[in-house]
């Protein structure tokens, strides 16, 4: 993440990937005040066996950007709320990369955030029978949450 101040929302994602098992690291890095950190982040990352970097920024929001131009490795940027346009400008800077250099973009904030672990999740299934069968499970016990309303109405959670 590019900042500190980012943890309280990222925390959501390590949350989720900790419940299914899935090893990961959490760091500060910013594109702009330690772009030589990231670069060194993501070479030692690859060399230890990442295999997916998620990448949360606001406001200028260039580290997934930055984290894609060093990897081939797939890269999901998750865009920070705060600043003047709440997030929007984070969401337009990470979704709006040049052709050859993608970055899967996930939703500003919290959604982002834990959609950023299951989407690394289902990358990461690709060549993991037991993590695919875990979501799997998780998305049949997701389809399951019912509840009823005052009305007697069932409303699928």
């Amino acid at each position: 993440m590019g900042s500190k101040s980012d943890y309280t929302v990222m925390e959501e994602c390590a949350k989720t990937l900790e419940k299914f098992g899935v090893l990961h690291e959490i760091i500060v890095s910013s594109a702009h005040r330690s772009p030589a950190r990231t670069h060194e982040y993501v070479k030692n990352a690859e060399a230890k066996g990442a295999k997916v970097f998620i990448a949360a920024a606001g406001m200028a929001a260039h580290l997934a950007g930055v984290v894609a131009s060093l990897t081939t490795k797939p890269v999901i940027g998750v865009p920070m709320k705060g600043g003047v346009m709440e997030g929007m400008d984070a969401l337009l800077s990470t979704v709006q990369m040049p052709g050859g250099m993608p970055v899967g973009t996930v939703a500003i904030g919290s959604a982002g955030a834990i959609n950023s672990a299951y989407l690394a999740m289902e990358i990461l299934a690709l060549a993991d029978e037991e993590l695919a069968a875990k979501l799997r499970e998780d998305r049949i016990l997701k389809a399951k949450k019912v509840e009823t309303d005052s009305a007697g109405i069932e409303i699928i959670l």
